[in-house]
């Protein structure tokens, strides 16, 4: 018989502890983390003797497994690791406070750039390109509260576009219209009007935009090839295999044949990256086979959720369910996760080149302005648009069950 705790099974309250160690031992998470997953595991092998972890993460008996998810996540972040360290090598942060308002309306600018970017890159990307452009313009003085805002930025502006999100990736995948997904765009644009507009006051106040640009810096046009070519390369193998990493890392194989590739950066990123596969396995064993009926109350709700979970196994149980608003559902998901610092893979990658974000309190604290931002975005898609719930877009066999699958975003 498996152990419940009240109504609750045993193994969500070994996840809640691992969230909790996490957010008290954030010197620590990875080791937090990956003594979170083992226990789960332990108890899945004591109590469920046909668990096989083999079968969870290879996949059999319609089931594709974890394996992609996770070797995605593993490429993507130690490849966006190499190319936010091209891009800082570029010389492009550099000259960039040239072309950057000065003052307070550079630090709204460059978040601004950020989500921009994000509607057509992976929102990892985007981030890591934010922060290195950041940590270059303020002399490496960030705010917690404007790290926040790019982690913010980058999963803001790929909510509505089919190729900027891996959800709404996965949305249009399984059939529904890019169109619909656009409905996103409000909640994107409300929740930056507070996001960005308080992020840069904080950052600003803590430390101004660097506006003096060396007139001696040349851009280093190869290394700005090589980012060039892994952002392509990722938009088109994700397009047509739903594996960008592959191109991420073709990309960076190439670029090696004319400019020293900074392999060391992966040094840098393996805690965050065994953190963040640890927690995204960890979530993905919990028994979560169904959600409450589809409405904007469910939508809105499954936006906190997003911050815990990884949003693809929410974004899977609803397509599946049906009924749903996907521009709502699109922004609720996408969004939600910027709320805590481990909510997003951006969030994870971000905090590769800023440890300090690694302190949920800190975070929560001073990127409090993040929370609003979600909830003044829900109310205005709900004020513009309003729930427009989709009738199922194919048919789904009644006795057809889709375990919970954690995904990176």
């Amino acid at each position: 018989m498996i152990p419940h705790i009240g109504p609750v099974r045993l193994e969500f309250i070994l996840f809640a502890l691992t969230l909790v160690g996490v957010a008290f031992f954030h010197t620590k998470t990875m080791w937090v983390a990956l003594g979170g997953l083992l226990s789960v595991l332990a108890f899945k092998w004591i109590f469920i003797p046909d668990f096989s972890l083999a079968a969870h993460i290879m996949g059999g008996h319609g089931h594709e497994g974890e394996w992609r998810t996770l070797l995605n996540l593993l490429g993507l972040l130690f490849g966006f690791a190499i190319l936010a360290k091209h891009f800082e090598e570029s010389s492009i942060p550099e000259i960039l406070p040239k072309y950057l308002p000065n003052g307070y309306w550079g630090a709204v600018a460059l978040l601004f750039f950020v989500m921009v970017i994000s509607s057509f890159l992976d929102n990892i990307a985007a981030a890591m390109i934010g922060g290195t452009i950041a940590l270059v313009v303020f002399k490496g003085r960030v705010h917690i509260g404007y790290l926040a805002g790019i982690v913010a930025a980058s999963n803001a502006g790929g909510a509505p576009s089919v190729v900027g999100d891996t959800t709404t990736t996965l949305m249009w995948i399984d059939g529904v219209s890019p169109l619909d997904v656009v409905h996103a765009a409000p909640g994107s644009l409300g929740a930056f009007l507070v996001f960005g507009l308080i992020g840069a006051y904080q950052q600003h106040n803590h430390q101004a935009i660097l506006s003096r640009v060396d007139p001696d810096i040349r851009v280093d046009l190869g290394k700005l090839l090589i980012v060039f070519l892994i952002l392509a390369l990722a938009i088109v193998t994700n397009w047509a295999m739903d594996f960008p990493a592959l191109g991420v890392w073709v990309a960076i194989f190439i670029g090696a044949t004319f400019r020293k590739t900074p392999w060391a950066e992966m040094k840098n990123a393996w805690q965050g990256t065994v953190f963040l596969m640890s927690l995204v396995l960890c979530a993905s064993l919990m028994p979560v086979e169904q959600l409450p009926p589809a409405s904007w109350v469910t939508t809105f709700a499954l936006g906190f959720v997003s911050a815990v979970f990884d949003n693809i196994p929410l974004t899977k149980l609803c397509l599946v369910q049906g009924g749903y608003d996907w521009g709502m559902l699109a922004y609720t998901v996408g969004f939600g996760g910027s709320m805590i610092w481990f909510g997003s893979s951006a969030g994870v990658a971000l905090s590769n080149q800023y440890p300090q974000a690694k302190n949920v309190f800190q975070y929560v604290k001073y990127g409090w302005h993040v929370t609003l931002a979600y909830i003044v975005g829900f109310a205005l898609i709900m004020g513009v648009l309003g729930w427009q719930p989709h009738a199922s877009h194919k048919k789904v066999p009644a006795a057809s069950v889709i375990p919970m699958e954690i995904k990176s975003r």
